[in-house]
Order: C-alpha cells, then sequence, then structure tokens
C-alpha cells in the first residue's frame, strides 16, 4: 500500500472509534490506557512547559497532565479530524488541538521540551519522516517518550508479514511493529540518542530518545 493509503485507512479507523474511544465500549482501544501511568512518571523526572502529543486522539492524555500541571502549555495533533473535534468538546484551557500529518509537524523549530507518542506511531507509513520532525521540533535536550508495541522478532515477523494484510482488510490503517534495532535506526537517522528502549508487559515498547542540548 502506499502512504496515502494508509493514512486513509487511519482515518476512516478513527473516524468510527472517535465517539467511544475513550469510554468503557471501545473494545482494543482500552489497552491505551495502560500507558498513561507510565507516561506521567517519565514526565515526572524532569521539568518541562511545552507539551506536544502526537497522535493524541480524543486527548485523554492531555487531559490527564492539564489536570495534574493545569499551568503548563499543551498541543496536540492528529491526522483524524473527528478525533480532534470529540477532543475540542473538553475546552481544556492552554491546550491547542491541530488537525495534522505527525510525519510533517506544523510547528517552529525548537517549540517543545517534550513530545510523547502513545500507540499511534505503527501507524506512520514514513517512521524516519517522523524521528526528523521530532528532533527538528523540540529543544535542546528535549524528550521524546514513545509508547508503542512490540513484540519478539519471531512474533514481529509473522504480524507484520501475514497479519497485516487481514488488518488492513477489516480496515484498519496498523503499517508495522517496531524492535529496539529499529528505534535505533530511526534515532541514528534523525540526531536523536536513544536514552532507553524496554518490552513492558506483554507487548509494550517503551522508549525515551532526546535531542542534544
Amino acid at each position: 500500500m502506499t502512504p496515502r493509503e494508509y493514512k486513509d485507512l487511519s482515518i476512516k479507523e478513527f473516524t468510527k472509534a472517535a465517539e467511544i474511544y475513550e469510554s468503557d465500549n471501545a473494545g482494543v482501544y482500552n489497552m491505551c490506557k495502560k500507558d498513561y501511568p507510565d507516561v506521567l512518571a517519565e514526565l515526572e523526572k524532569e521539568p518541562f512547559t511545552d507539551i506536544l502529543d502526537c497522535g493524541c486522539g480524543t486527548g485523554p492524555m492531555l487531559t490527564l497532565l492539564h489536570k495534574k500541571y493545569p499551568d503548563k502549555h499543551y498541543t496536540g495533533i492528529d491526522l483524524t479530524p473527528k478525533m480532534i473535534e470529540v477532543a475540542k468538546r473538553k475546552n481544556m484551557k492552554n491546550v491547542e488541538l491541530i488537525v495534522g500529518d505527525c510525519e510533517n509537524l506544523p510547528f517552529a523549530d525548537n517549540s517543545f521540551d517534550v513530545m510523547i507518542c502513545c500507540e499511534s506511531f505503527h501507524h506512520y507509513p514514513n517512521p524516519q519522516d517522523f524521528f526528523n520532525s521530532v528532533y527538528r521540533v523540540l529543544r535542546p535536550n528535549g524528550r521524546l517518550v514513545l509508547r508503542d508495541m512490540t513484540m519478539s522478532s519471531a512474533a514481529r515477523w509473522f504480524c507484520n508479514h501475514i497479519e497485516m494484510p487481514f488488518i488492513h482488510l477489516a480496515g484498519k490503517g496498523d503499517v508495522k511493529i517496531y524492535g529496539r534495532d529499529d528505534i535505533q535506526k530511526l534515532c541514528d537517522g534523525a540526531g536523536l540518542q536513544m536514552e532507553s528502549f524496554e518490552k513492558r508487559g506483554f507487548c509494550r515498547l517503551h522508549c525515551v530518545a532526546r535531542k542534544a542540548g
């Protein structure tokens, strides 16, 4: 499939999911809630002022952050207009919500102290473009906190080569599941330093990458 076809599938998928995304009836999307405590714990390690949530969806992570740190400035970006529409209904102060492409972030250089990306990265058909954009818009010494799926090499091969075509037929825009070496290569290509990469729980990737100060 082409990058545009992947993105169109993702928009179609999450347009349908937007109204139930944060409900108890969200199905597989309920798994995303398991990421939030680990992201909050990571952010507590260092001070920040401006944070960007890439693939923010309806804003569940931004909601938690806004409640905990109401004086900070938050920006959320998502490819699916319906997701942003639902997020805007929350009327959170100091939260800017934008429809846009995380592979080509529409922000000035050195704009954010922290960027988070939770469970949307496997939908990006041009992952190096995303990492390059991360490097550009992070401030010196800024961090990317990346949460996504990961598996053993054998399981990832099966999922990426055998299961993915059926996922696409089901109307989902998943592109690829990544391992440590994949993420290291993307960091190296963008000029980011990968500070940590962990497999947490059954299939969770927790990675922190930094732009040099």
